[in-house]
């Protein structure tokens, strides 16, 4: 048999990888993903086969070699792919349909308009099949090769029965109704990560789907008063779970031992889902496929030589991925590729930690993700250690009420061993800054937590200017990636040990200390902000229980700046929302644990979550989506700014736009979408990557950050 090693998948610049071998790849992976979710391998397998057979045309192969514009009509390969349906049994080709011809395109109104259906009705029936049969006699015999040397029984296939093929395809994706396509997903998902890991896909596939070995959080060494969720039972039958509980009580280790599948672990910032993913590094057995995804997620394995773990992060099969729900969101917008999120998630156990600590936007968001998860047999399991009420109401009834529920709450009397943190108000910056000088008397460690980049660069430049013998850290998200990876192992390494740290030091940051970066201080100067915040921020202070602390009731100070007086300043929260939160402090008083539930209700008396229906495919349980379409970029993550802009440096620019897609994104400096419209630099945008800004190198401080300054010659 001939495999046809010439012609070729990817191009030189992508390997020049084999059809042959790229086919043999994805099959292996389609065959595992659909065993894994108990439908028929050997479909599965042939729809892998016949997806990218079309690229034998070849037109699609001058295109590998040669990247000059084609006068012709676009020349679709799944396209070509279908006219070979006929070397399969016909009762198989709705399914073969389904996970061909959609892969790249949606088959209607597709971005591009280049979907089968879209071009039929641009071009007409018959110059779509002649462009995509073109020159059958010739090259149709080794597509036919190639397949039957991957072990497909396959004769040659005539002209007639190719056009038929085709004829068939386009009145079945016409008759298609609204719902989504479980065979695309396996498709699209195996094609996806037999791309990225090629020969590798051999080794790998044994690993994906694996349910995790929970032996670690279930070892009877890991209860202890302490940690008092570690001493209830989790053996409660119904699915789903709310843990409402202090931070140190050991809600990680209970949200996991509920768990019977794979888990999906999500939470709302980078700087904790990589204090998260490092601690289950170590919780897990060494070959347990241990996943993490955010917008840099890849500098976090970036020390490991092994390729695939880099490119396997995005990948469907994981035993467990720690994420934020955004990396999951193509399930409510129904963008491209939501198919495979959908049967990488389905059924498995998805850990939503922290929930109350997104915007309102986004908590709707992560509220139409619970109804979508629902809908894909998840079992959802909460965890927080601030949620208003009405929140709770609301999730409790998506989940089914308490009948499916299991929800846990501490006694008063466990919260009061919980109670660390004495505050202070202060009615402006100087008042509280005033407490700096006996703290570093103290040779305490304080952190000073701003709402703002720029008041948080400020306020360093001000602190290490008048303390500089003391050792200072910055950190807020407009630093280079790859210098704020760096900055968080700084902080955890060596500022937060009283070792490395004996006579103190000034961390300043903004709110990405505030959710799970394990680190106790002894002092904090805050800005105000929402309670549920607060108390968040309040947890880096005081935050390691020991016999001792609880035994002699050791509290710890925390310092809270007044609201600004304006709604502007106020700004990344409502002004109402830190007037209310500021006053129902106490002051000059412990904050007790078991007033907290009462003040956040308080706070937050009704769920005001802005509606985000029109970007939902979603209504109820019923997909608004025609089977194998997918939608073009969502309006609502702009609306999140997930997609969020960056900036380069000017001196980063050769590198970043001739170095990998890891390069690139450890060089870029998250920004606002806004920034795209200030007037602080004439470099323009670079090509490349993410089309990130290019901005002067003064304004790039490597202790200070990306720092904005409006252009005073701006073009």
């Amino acid at each position: 048999m001939n495999i046809h090693p010439e012609i070729l998948a990817k191009s030189e610049k992508n390997g020049a990888m084999s059809l042959y071998d790229h086919l043999r790849f994805v099959g292996m992976a389609t065959e595992k993903t659909a065993a894994s979710l108990g439908l028929d391998p050997f479909i599965a397998k042939s729809g892998a086969y016949l997806h990218d057979i079309g690229k034998t045309h070849p037109d699609f192969q001058k295109k590998l070699w040669d990247h000059s514009p084609s006068v012709k009509m676009s020349l679709r390969h799944e396209i070509s792919s279908i006219l070979f349906l006929p070397v399969f049994p016909h009762e198989q080709w709705d399914k073969l349909i389904d996970m061909v011809i959609a892969h790249h395109r949606s088959p209607q109104r597709d971005s591009r308009s280049q979907g089968i259906l879209d071009l039929v009705d641009y071009e007409g029936e018959e110059e779509v099949f002649n462009r995509h049969s073109e020159g059958w006699d010739d090259w149709s015999p080794l597509a036919v090769d190639i397949l039957n040397s991957l072990g497909v029984s396959a004769a040659p296939v005539s002209y007639m029965d190719a056009q038929n093929a085709f004829s068939y395809t386009i009145e079945y994706c016409s008759a298609k109704k609204q719902g989504w396509s479980v065979l695309k997903g396996i498709l699209i998902g195996s094609d996806y990560l037999a791309s990225a890991i090629a020969e590798k896909t051999v080794f790998v596939k044994d690993k994906l789907f694996q349910i995790p070995d929970l032996s670690y959080f279930r070892s009877p060494g890991r209860e202890s008063e302490l940690y008092p969720l570690s001493l209830l039972d989790t053996n409660d039958p119904r699915p789903h779970t709310i843990v409402s509980a202090p931070t140190g009580a050991g809600k990680t280790d209970f949200l996991m031992r509920r768990c019977k599948s794979r888990i999906f672990y999500t939470l709302p910032f980078q700087a904790s889902i990589n204090a998260m993913f490092r601690r289950f590094k170590d919780a897990f057995p060494p070959d347990t496929d241990l996943r993490v995804l955010h917008a840099s997620s890849k500098l976090l394995v970036k020390n490991n030589d092994d390729y695939e773990e880099k490119v396997l992060q995005e990948m469907i099969g994981s035993s467990v991925k720690v994420l934020t729900p955004f990396q999951i969101s193509s399930l409510i917008t129904g963008t491209k590729g939501f198919e495979a999120v959908a049967i990488d998630v389905s059924g498995t156990d998805v850990i939503l930690d922290e929930i109350h600590s997104y915007s309102e936007i986004a908590q709707a968001l992560v509220i139409e993700i619970i109804r979508v998860l629902l809908n894909l047999n998840c079992r959802i399991h909460v965890g927080t250690a601030t949620m208003p009420r009405s929140l709770f109401d609301k999730i409790i009834e998506l989940l089914g009420g308490l009948e499916n529920t299991y929800v846990v709450n501490l006694s008063d009397e466990i919260l009061d061993t919980f109670n660390r943190h004495r505050v202070h108000k202060h009615n402006d910056e100087a008042s509280a800054f005033s407490v700096i000088p006996e703290a570093i008397g103290k040779k305490q460690k304080i952190l000073i937590v701003s709402n703002r980049v720029q008041n948080a660069q400020r306020r360093f430049v001000q602190l290490t200017s008048q303390y500089p013998d003391i050792p200072a850290l910055l950190i807020h998200s407009r630093f280079r990636r790859k210098d704020r990876a760096a900055l968080e192992d700084l902080l955890k390494s060596k500022f937060n040990s009283s070792l490395e740290m004996p006579d103190g030091c000034i961390v300043v940051s903004t709110q990405v200390v505030e959710v799970s970066l394990d680190i106790s201080f002894d002092i904090m100067i805050t800005d105000a902000s929402p309670l549920d915040s607060l108390i968040q921020r309040f947890g880096r202070i005081n935050r390691y229980r020991t016999k001792e602390s609880v035994r002699n009731n050791i509290i710890k100070e925390v310092h809270v700046i007044a609201p600004p007086s304006d709604k502007r300043s106020s700004l990344p929260y409502s002004k109402e929302i830190l007037e209310r939160s500021f006053s129902l402090l106490p002051d000059g008083e412990i904050l007790l644990e078991r007033s907290l539930q009462d003040k956040i209700n308080e706070v937050y008396p009704s769920l005001d979550l802005r509606s985000i229906s029109t970007s939902s495919v979603w209504n109820n349980s019923k997909i608004r989506l025609k089977e194998l379409c997918h939608n073009p970029k969502s309006v609502l993550m702009q609306m999140l700014d997930i997609d969020s802009a960056s900036c380069i440096r000017f001196s980063d620019r050769v590198a970043y736009e001739s170095g990998s897609a890891e390069d690139r994104i450890s060089l870029e400096i998250p920004v606002p979408r806004s920034a795209l419209f200030r007037t602080f630099t004439n470099h323009g945008r670079s090509d490349y990557g993410t089309n990130p800004l290019i901005v002067p190198d003064e304004l790039y401080q490597d202790n200070l950050g990306l720092t904005f300054l409006e252009s005073d010659n701006f073009i």
